[in-house]
């Protein structure tokens, strides 16, 4: 069981190494800063030290040069980004366009239902929970 420090510890080494692996720049910055609390603060998440120190390994490398480890942190910034901001870039009328047709076809299901929507992303989570695997890191 990890002690309240531990915790504290952990965030603000993983907080360090993201911001320097990131350089500070905009919009990462924010993007690993809310990730970063979304996984401390997930009541299911699990604390492992080694994966910490791995992935505070792993940030280290990206923010010392600029290979594999800083495409894929670079990556998986730009990813979370674009998803906080889909919604913001599709014009109002598309929106209003949509919930209207929810309303409407809420009592039927059949051939108006998506089967794709909701499920663009999930390779992207398999292929990262893969990594975070093989190399026993705690990338979200």
């Amino acid at each position: 069981m990890a002690t309240p420090q531990d915790l504290v510890q952990a965030y603000r080494k993983l907080l360090r190494a993201g911001l320097r692996a990131v350089q500070f720049a905009q919009p990462s910055r924010t993007t690993l800063t809310r990730q970063l609390r979304a996984g401390f603060r997930d009541p299911r998440g699990t604390f492992d030290l080694q994966r910490v120190r791995h992935t505070v390994w792993f940030l280290n490398a990206a923010a010392q040069q600029r290979g594999l480890e800083h495409r894929i942190l670079k990556n998986l910034c730009r990813v979370h980004w674009e998803r906080e901001n889909e919604a913001s870039r599709t014009p109002w009328r598309v929106r209003v366009r949509r919930m209207e047709m929810e309303e409407q076809g809420k009592g039927r299901k059949g051939k108006d239902e998506d089967v794709i929507k909701g499920t663009q992303y999930e390779h992207y989570e398999r292929t990262v929970a893969m990594l975070n695997d093989t190399m026993g890191l705690c990338l979200r």
